[in-house]
């Protein structure tokens, strides 16, 4: 029941609270943009921050003092945040509900069969239907020409019938050119999420392999007996994240501004493409440094043995550190890059949705590693060189675990710059063709609608 209903609060709490922390600037304003990046950024931090806290002090007091004590401390400290985001919510800016927007963009699909015989409309960003409900949250989009099987939802027929306020009579058999481009805003988004998958799956590794590493490494700490626990080399790689975002946001994004003129310094695809980057730098040290482990554990002497494990590699678990740093770096460009993306080329309605997108692509992530693990196990357990993933690493070839998944980062990077180029933002009219008007028998150029 305890874990029930934690899934239950952090399944409202994940996906909603980037959401409603953004509804706090305002947009327009270049206070409220700059705002709205930094937030992003302050909120993993302060995220990384609190993981770092219970992964040592509140996993030192359940292991060492009392699992109650251990329990009790975080459902105290929720408790307190509780109290302190009711006291607050007066002040706070609350956008009102307008239904729900998967609504309008089945709309769009349904319509968009069921006129899939409709010829394509000429000039389309004139000639497709157009309304914006007056209570809308969502910003006006300007047409784009991608997915263009959708406009179909938006032509006009002579069965379709209009309200005098300019709304259709039937939502089922008519949309508006702003639920259209809504849609694409969403199947634009799905080919950058998919990429997410392989992404992560470096992070994956770091939170597993990773520390089964450090368990077949030496951990003592300097010449003491005390050795640390081999699950707390993760907390480096949070570590360097929470040092990096400060320093990001605060002397490389305005450096970066100065240059090149950009709000965030550089585009949020940009800032993607250079964490994915990082994550095949990732795995190809960590390939290495477990080559170097391994070749220390069997041809020099080890340190005792690892119950259901193997023998313990005399190389220092210190030069593990690297690989979490790299991690971290990944994190705080590649992650904290694809929250910004889905919540700013989100429609307005659909941020919590957006918000649940990272975690949905970090999910999936955690599923196809065990595939790709499930396949490694069975193609190479009769091999000469025997299972890569045994129990015993000394026996196994991690190494080579961890290049096939650098492998497939580089192609995932690949995959991802194609997306990347082909990709147009949300709200960006560059899309949109000029409008050639005949004024007086000679042909001028017209703004972009």
């Amino acid at each position: 029941m305890g874990l029930g209903l934690m899934i239950v609060g952090a399944g409202g709490v994940r996906p909603c609270n980037l959401a409603f922390g953004v509804d706090q600037f305002n947009p327009k304003t270049e206070a409220g943009k700059r705002g709205i990046d930094s937030f992003f950024n302050w909120y993993f931090f302060t995220f990384t921050f609190a993981q770092m806290v219970s992964l040592t002090l509140i996993v030192y007091i359940q292991s060492n003092v009392s699992w109650a004590i251990g329990l009790g401390i975080p459902a105290t400290l929720m408790f307190i945040a509780c109290v302190v985001y009711f006291v607050g919510s007066k002040i706070y800016v609350k956008v009102k509900a307008t239904g729900s927007p998967m609504t309008s963009v089945a709309q769009v699909i349904v319509v968009a069969i069921k006129k899939r015989k409709l010829k394509p409309v000429e000039q389309p960003w004139l000639s497709l239907f157009k309304y914006i409900p007056p209570n809308s949250i969502n910003s006006k989009l300007p047409y784009t020409d991608q997915f263009r099987f959708l406009d179909k939802a938006a032509i006009v027929t002579p069965q379709d019938e209009i309200k005098g306020d300019g709304s259709p009579a039937d939502p089922w058999r008519l949309c508006s050119l702003q639920q259209v481009e809504e849609v694409k805003c969403l199947f634009r988004v799905l080919p950058i999420w998919a990429s997410q998958i392989m992404y992560c799956v470096t992070l994956v590794q770091l939170h597993t392999y990773a520390v089964f590493q450090a368990v077949q490494s030496d951990r003592r700490l300097g010449n003491s007996n005390f050795k640390i626990p081999a699950a707390s080399y993760v907390v480096f790689m949070m570590l360097s994240l929470t040092i990096f975002i400060p320093v990001y946001d605060r002397a490389v994004v305005p450096f970066l501004r100065k240059i090149r003129g950009k709000e965030g310094g550089i585009t949020i695809l940009q800032r993607i493409g250079i964490g994915m980057f990082v994550s095949i730098f990732t795995m190809l040290v960590s390939g290495m440094v477990e080559q170097h482990r391994r070749s220390i554990a069997l041809t020099k002497p080890t340190l005792g043995v690892v119950p259901r494990k193997g023998a313990i590699s005399s190389m220092s678990a210190s030069i593990l550190i690297p690989q979490f740093i790299l991690g971290g770096l990944t994190e705080a460009f590649a992650s904290i890059g694809l929250i910004e993306f889905y919540y700013k080329q989100f429609p307005e309605n659909m941020k919590s949705i957006g918000g649940s997108l990272f975690y949905c692509g970090l999910a999936g992530s955690n599923y196809f590693s065990s595939l790709l693990i499930f396949i490694i196990h069975r193609t190479t357990n009769r091999t000469a060189t025997g299972n890569w993933l045994e129990e015993d690493l000394n026996k196994g070839r991690l190494d080579y675990y961890y290049y096939i998944i650098a492998g497939l980062g580089i192609l995932n990077l690949g995959y991802f710059l194609l997306c990347a180029s082909w990709y147009k933002y949300k709200g960006n009219s560059d899309n949109t063709p000029e409008l050639e008007l005949h004024v007086n028998g000679e042909k001028q150029q017209s703004d972009k609608p």
